[in-house]
């Protein structure tokens, strides 16, 4: 009976890991602090938690036999998926906004899933993120990257 290691589930597992770790180590090494209870540390805390359970479980599947073989990646989704978080990077750095980010990161998303109307798209991921910039800034009062669309809404 001979076992077969997942190298990719095992490779994820540790990068996971890792990850924890590093959130780990910059929730530790913040000094803000609360005097109402729960800080803002906590949430690192919880994201730590959650990327090590994964990790783990990925320890696991790399190790267990019988598992289906995952299908080939579909590079053209995956260039969509990635030029659409570029595209989000890039809108936000260059003074963008929030709301076009929103526009486009969706908008790519969909189509790397497959959808074949671009503009209706950017116009769905622009109202959902009106909305999310609307509640953030009114409800929440906390400030999201403004750009020209944000503007006109402040």
């Amino acid at each position: 009976m001979s076992r077969s290691i997942d190298r990719p589930a095992l490779i994820v597992g540790l990068l996971l890991l890792a990850a924890a770790a590093i959130v780990a180590f910059d929730a530790s090494r913040q000094t803000i602090t609360s005097n109402y209870g729960v800080g803002p540390t906590a949430m690192p805390y919880v994201v730590c938690a959650g990327l090590a359970v994964l990790g783990l479980a990925h320890f696991i599947v790399a190790f267990k036999d019988g598992l289906p073989k995952p299908e080939e990646a579909d590079s053209k989704a995956l260039l969509w998926i990635v030029g659409g978080l570029v595209g989000l990077v890039a809108c936000i750095a260059l003074g963008g906004g929030f709301i076009i980010a929103t526009a486009i990161i969706f908008a790519c998303t969909a189509r790397g899933f497959g959808r074949d109307a671009l503009i209706v798209d950017i116009v769905i991921g622009a109202v959902l993120g009106t909305v999310i910039y609307v509640v953030f800034l009114k409800l929440l009062t906390l400030s999201l990257p403004a750009g020209p669309l944000e503007a006109l809404l402040s």
